[in-house]
């Protein structure tokens, strides 16, 4: 279990997450505009998204499948009878005076989600109700010295609303749950999960409590736009509130931003309750009613998730848990191991992409789309190791010439003139030329000094170009030192 230290002793912090994932859908929740993200300020909005009197709502079925296949994703219960509600609240970029969601009759009820920890266990975290709603359109502070911009191209895009348990007890499990959330959205086509461009953005709540005793009351941090900014905000302010406890004070329920210039929690306003939104029944829309075999055939053209693709790499290619994680975390990671694995040794696969490749790109600051080494190419490479044309140090050196120019190994191996050497008469006579040169290390590895071996197996390297078969230059040294 993960404490905080206080000068009272151990404290217990208790996590909960509302993330807002934006749905992956060519038109908004309740009309027909486009969704593209970076178009003009204003140039994606309907009637309908700008509230003109008389303009009625029309429900965009395909936001509702990607809700269902989502909630299927979370392994959670499909609700087939739920309810747009009216949440009431004022703000400049809500046309409505409203936002039209769900609160008492969600369309996605219970469910779960696995998280795998750094230190190679999982634990699973309840996720409560994930419901359908639009969002508002956007504030514009920084356009003007002393007005408010407003851009509703955003106004009206499906959002699902994915509201965990307070289960989280630690800012890396809260970490890791919006990495395995948003890695399930990526695999459904759900959601992109570009926190970057507020496609998915966390509410986070925090309390903390002496291990053992009730819930503390709870301050949530609003639009959290990073799971680097999730995990300091929850530092910050689990820190906060122990302090304010210990030195003799309360915690006031209320919501707080996140500032990330000065990595501290500023207070907003005091929380919301449910009957301060007056929610009710939007009277423009009937309570959506889903038919169960519709539902079973979007169950059935589900992908393969990543927990059941992590149990499959462990299982066929025998990686290690820890490996396979890494390679399932995101769906176009694991397409190529598969592409570099098939028909080769799966060990050295997973190596050279979580190794190599992996090491490459994070220098680069590339994702694996944008990789210069195809999947084809780099299987070619380890083709060249396994058949024993180049050893594996070599193949580094060939791997960056790879990285650099996108060619491929064997063009590189030609030009440069890397093949490795398996002549056994060409290996011996380096062999002999480097124990003749060095007579007295050869009498004292003889007397006794074994760690010498390695001293005689870089010189040879060495005279060779590192092209000497490893192996072979083992053999043959062993028998010469010590025929």
């Amino acid at each position: 279990m993960s404490y905080i230290q206080g000068e009272t002793g151990d404290w217990e912090v208790v996590i909960g997450l509302e993330v807002h994932a934006q749905v992956i859908s060519n038109a908004k929740l309740f009309s027909g505009s486009a969704t593209e993200f970076g178009a003009a300020p204003n140039s994606q909005v309907s009637f309908v998204d700008a509230a003109f009197p008389g303009m009625l709502p029309v429900i965009n079925e395909y936001c509702v499948e990607q809700a269902v296949r989502t909630g299927l994703g979370l392994k959670a219960q499909i609700n087939l009878n739920s309810v747009f509600d009216r949440k009431n609240y004022f703000y400049a970029d809500l046309p409505q005076g409203y936002q039209i969601s769900q609160f008492l009759q969600p369309i996605v009820g219970k469910g779960e989600i696995v998280l795998d920890l750094p230190d190679g266990t999982s634990r699973t975290v309840g996720v409560t109700r994930l419901h359908l709603e639009q969002d508002a359109g956007k504030s514009l502070h920084d356009q003007h010295p002393s007005k408010t911009y407003i851009d509703l191209n955003r106004s009206g895009v499906a959002l699902m609303e994915i509201v965990s348990e307070p289960d989280m007890r630690s800012s890396e499990e809260a970490g890791a749950y919006v990495r395995k959330l948003r890695s399930i959205l990526r695999y459904l086509g759900t959601c992109d999960g570009n926190m970057e461009e507020g496609s998915m953005r966390c509410d986070v709540n925090v309390s903390v409590r002496k291990p053992g005793d009730p819930f503390g009351t709870r301050c949530e941090i609003k639009n959290v736009n990073s799971i680097r900014f999730v995990m300091q905000a929850i530092e910050y302010e689990a820190r906060r509130q122990i302090e304010i406890i210990e030195e003799g004070g309360k915690i006031d329920q209320e919501t707080r931003l996140w500032d990330t210039t000065k990595f501290v929690t500023r207070s907003m306003r005091s929380k919301e309750e449910a009957h301060d939104y007056r929610y009710f029944p939007d009277p423009d829309l009937l309570p959506l009613e889903l038919d169960a075999d519709w539902v079973e055939d979007i169950k059935k053209t589900l992908p393969e998730l990543p927990d059941d693709k992590k149990a499959r790499f462990i299982e066929d290619y025998k990686l290690s848990v820890y490996d396979a994680g890494v390679l399932v975390s995101e769906k176009s990671k694991a397409d190529y191991f598969e592409a570099v694995a098939k028909g080769r040794d799966p060990k050295l696969a997973s190596n050279w992409v979580t190794g190599e490749l992996f090491g490459y790109l994070n220098k680069a600051g590339k994702e694996i789309e944008e990789s210069p080494v195809s999947a084809e190419n780099l299987g070619g490479l380890i083709d060249l190791i396994a058949d024993n044309t180049i050893s594996g140090r070599i193949a580094k050196e060939v791997f960056e010439t790879m990285f650099e120019t996108g060619e491929k190994a064997a063009d590189i191996v030609e030009k440069k003139g890397l093949r490795q050497v398996t002549d056994t008469s060409a290996i011996e006579g380096s062999i002999d030329a480097v124990l003749a040169a060095n007579p007295d290390k050869v009498a004292e590895f003889r007397s006794g000094k074994d760690k010498l071996f390695g001293f005689f197996v870089g010189q040879v390297m060495k005279a060779t170009q590192g092209k000497a078969n490893p192996a072979m230059v083992n053999e043959i040294l062993t028998k010469k030192l010590k025929g």
